[in-house]
Formats: structure tokens, sequence, C-alpha cells
């Protein structure tokens, strides 16, 4: 069954995770959807992710394994309904 996060987070070094690690990792496990730089001030990054629930919980926990190694200072994680087709593909937006 596939569903949908919206993920907002604060991270120190945010555009090695965003093109290191965030794309890297969404690709790898076949999910769709953007990660883009929301406060490059703040380093506040929102990722709209799509694909399977067991895919995104992997998804999450990669996350969240690599926190210190990133420096993440808070992560918010909700569910929404797709409101855009990612066409199959997941994308940094600058």
């Amino acid at each position: 069954m596939n569903k949908c996060l919206r993920i907002a987070l604060t991270a120190d070094s945010s555009n090695d995770f965003l093109y290191a690690f965030i794309q890297k990792h969404a690709r790898k496990l076949g999910l769709e959807g953007m990660a883009q730089m929301i406060d490059p001030k703040n380093n506040q990054i929102r990722i709209t992710v799509c694909g399977s629930a067991v895919d995104l919980d992997h998804f999450i926990d990669l996350i969240h394994k690599e926190a210190t190694k990133f420096d993440l200072h808070s992560m918010e994680v909700e569910p929404f309904l797709k409101d855009k087709d990612y066409r199959s593909v997941f994308r940094v937006i600058d």
C-alpha cells in the first residue's frame, strides 16, 4: 500500500544532507517526491515523499540513524494526501 509523508527537519549540514543522503536513499528505495530547502538561513528542509509503507518506514529509520552525523536538530513527520504527480522520481529543488 502506498502512502505519502511530509517531513520537516533542521540540519546543520543541509546541502550535504540533501544531496548525499536524502536523494541517494530515496532513489535507492524507489521513493518519489521532492526535497527542498525552505529556509536556508536556518537550514530548514521540507521533504515530500511517497512510496510503499515499508520503504517509507525504512527511509525514516535511515534518517534517524544518521541524525548525529548530519546534526539534525528537529524532525517532524506527518502523513498527507498526494497533491502532485512526481512521475516516479525523487528531486532536490534548489
